[in-house]
């Protein structure tokens, strides 16, 4: 999946407000799909892909495009 490079603060927390509606109408699968659309945080990349291994981000579907801005393309690789 594509993602912007960027997304404003205003992007994400709209998109969290309607993962969380999403959720407390009973739509889990919903909520946890489009919140993996916000760009998850460089460092928390980082930390999953310590722990958790690069296979997981690659086949989670987390937007990991300020990760990538932050580490370069290849990062997950490395």
């Amino acid at each position: 999946m594509q993602y912007q490079e960027t997304m404003t603060l205003d992007d994400k927390l709209a998109i969290s407000c309607k993962s969380a509606e999403l959720r407390k109408a009973g739509d889990e699968e919903g909520a946890s799909r489009l919140l993996r659309t916000a760009p998850l945080p460089p460092y928390i990349a980082k930390v999953i892909k310590e722990k958790v291994g690069s296979e997981y981000l690659i086949n989670s579907g987390w937007n990991l495009s300020e990760a990538e801005l932050a580490f370069g393309n290849s990062w997950l690789s490395k």
